[in-house]
């Protein structure tokens, strides 16, 4: 495997450093590590290369143990139920790739999503296992995720996100609200909040940074433009709900819908909508914007 498909392996791949133990192989200790996974299984996975050692290369049925050696391995869900959306490729070169994400599906393999993820279906879509994503939005967020398409450019490109050397701009439909003055910027504070997958405001200084206007209004429903300054996760959905206008069809703000399934005729009314920036190797502006539309 080359260096340069290595990195986009460990991008893809779940990282473990061999615990202690007495081990003989290392399918000996995979085996004992994850329980719930059966030694047929692994037996599987290293027969198809879905093991890899810190090279990048599949590893051997024989591989002795060694306490903190570094293993890769792709995360695989049996049974993992399809998500019934469609994600769009806006634009493909050597070095970046512009998608339209549809709501519900993730950017990234996490939990019972693996296969069934915007990231596994443009690498299967485009044949390039050298594909990474440049930023994330939440799952249930749709819209525009920018990915690295060759490794030699990649970090030219992540750059333009910790510099803020890129505009983004969203777009959301929540609960009018005629008794603020737009537009409008609000900062604050974002901590990890209750269950753990949520974020909420705190004390201190502010951390977060979000511009709002309204676009059009609509009886009791307005259509609100957002541009986030800072990227915090769920910056946008906290921001509105503490300005008291949660997002339209949100299951986790402002309280957590517990049991909720996905409801794919309501999803969450918020759009990565467009973004803008200076290409970095070539010096000429670049804006991209979706082709998704928030209904009322």
């Amino acid at each position: 495997m080359s260096a340069s498909g290595f990195s986009a392996a460990q991008h893809q791949a779940s990282t473990l450093y061999l615990p202690p133990g007495t081990w003989a192989t290392v399918l000996d200790c995979l085996c004992e590590h994850f329980r719930a996974i059966s030694r047929e299984q692994w037996l599987d996975r290293i027969a198809r290369g879905r093991v890899l050692d810190v090279n990048g290369a599949p590893i051997l049925l024989d591989l002795a143990y060694r306490e903190g050696l570094c293993i890769y391995y792709f995360r695989e869900v049996a049974n993992e139920k399809p998500i019934p959306v469609q994600e769009t490729i806006l634009y493909a070169d050597e070095h970046l790739v512009v998608a339209d994400k549809p709501h519900f599906l993730p950017v990234t393999p996490a939990g019972e999503y693996v296969e069934q993820t915007l990231l596994r279906r443009l690498i299967h879509c485009l044949d390039n296992p050298a594909l990474v994503p440049l930023h994330r939005i939440d799952r249930h967020t749709a819209g525009l995720v920018l990915f690295s398409a060759n490794p030699q450019s990649r970090s030219a490109y992540q750059q333009l996100f910790p510099t803020r050397r890129i505009e983004k701009f969203y777009e959301a439909i929540a609960p009018a609200l005629p008794g603020l003055t737009f537009p409008r910027v609000h900062k604050s504070r974002l901590v990890e909040g209750e269950p753990f997958f949520r974020m909420q405001e705190g004390p201190g200084v502010s951390n977060t940074e979000t511009a709002v206007e309204v676009r059009e209004k609509n009886g009791d429903f307005w259509r609100y433009g957002l541009f986030p300054v800072t990227g915090k996760k769920h910056q946008l959905r906290v921001h509105m709900t503490a300005l008291g206008a949660s997002i339209c069809n949100d299951p986790f703000y402002p309280e957590v819908i517990k049991d909720v399934e996905d409801d794919y005729a309501n999803p969450l009314k918020l759009l990565a909508q467009g973004v803008r920036f200076i290409d970095p190797l070539s010096g000429v502006e670049r804006t991209f914007k979706s082709a998704i539309t928030l209904e009322w």
